[in-house]
Order: C-alpha cells, then structure tokens, then sequence
C-alpha cells in the first residue's frame, strides 16, 4: 500500500554583492548585479527542495553534512540536493510547487529552465514542477530587494508493506 505525505522546505539569503560569484537560483545562473550571502553558491532555491527532502527522510543535509562538504571544497548546491536525495529509498516525489519571494532578480524569463534542471535533479518530469514568484508588495525585507525566500511543497509517496489504514 502507498502511503502519501508533504513536507515544507524553506530557505532565505541576504543580498550581497560579492565580485565574481554568480547568482545561482535552482541550479540556473541569473545575470545579476548581485550575490546572496553564503558559504556555498547560495543557491536558495535548491537549498530549500533540500529542507524538504530531509523532511521527508529525517536526513538533515543542510547544516553539519553540508559543512563539512563545503570545507572539503564542494559549494555546489547541486551537490547538497544529491545528497539529500541519496536518503530517498523507497520515496517517489509525486510533486513539487516552489513559490519564491524577492523583488529582484526577474524569475519569468528563467522560470521554464529551472523547472527543466529541477526535474531534471528529482528524476521526475517538468510537469510534476511548479514555480511562482511574487514581490509581496514590498511588504517584507525579501520584497524590498534585501534577499530571497523560497518556500517549497513537496508531495511525496511511499510504498509500505506494513502501512496500517487508520480510519
């Protein structure tokens, strides 16, 4: 019997404007004037999907496992979401809706490609991908241009031989 869960991932950086290091967001790179703050590539959008998947196998990577990946040289977020996803057994990802708060950079022109290396980093397919971006307003710090925020969704199965149905 398959047994069906969510789990909510979230992540946050702080613009910085660091020469030479490329803003990264879902494992695409955007022309920007800026940075966001952080030991690896600060792609905030991967670190999120990798909240939620650590959500949905107890397995934190981002913290302890990704520091220690990052003082052995890997920065790459990419690398953090497989190791995340290396905990998986026995879960499929039924879905993912990604909603993402900043003022800048402009998400729409990249939006299809992020949805495409997403899929492509969950081995699932670009229709089981969901992105939205809003500015809030401006009513918070990530609206005003000060950051991102990325909240992310994740719909998730499990085969269990010993899943008891509880009514």
């Amino acid at each position: 019997m398959k047994r069906y869960f969510t789990t909510i991932g979230q992540d946050s950086h702080k613009v910085e404007n660091v020469k030479n290091k490329p803003l990264m967001l879902g494992g695409v790179e955007f022309e920007s004037d800026f940075s966001l703050a952080a030991n690896s590539d600060g792609d905030v959008v991967l670190h999120a999907i990798t909240n939620a998947i650590s959500g949905a196998t107890t397995y934190n990577v981002l913290g302890k496992v990704a520091d220690e990946m990052c003082k052995k040289g890997v920065t790459d977020s990419k690398e953090y979401l497989k190791e995340a996803m290396s905990a998986m057994k026995n879960i499929e990802i039924e879905h993912i809706s990604i909603s993402i708060e900043a003022l800048k950079p402009k998400f729409s022109p990249k939006i299809e490609l992020m949805r495409e290396n997403i899929a492509s980093l969950l081995n699932i397919s670009m229709d089981r991908v969901g992105i939205t971006a809003t500015t809030g307003e401006g009513l918070t710090e990530f609206g005003k241009g000060n950051g991102i925020f990325v909240t992310v969704l994740l719909s998730c199965c499990k085969e269990e031989e010993n899943y008891i149905k509880r009514i």
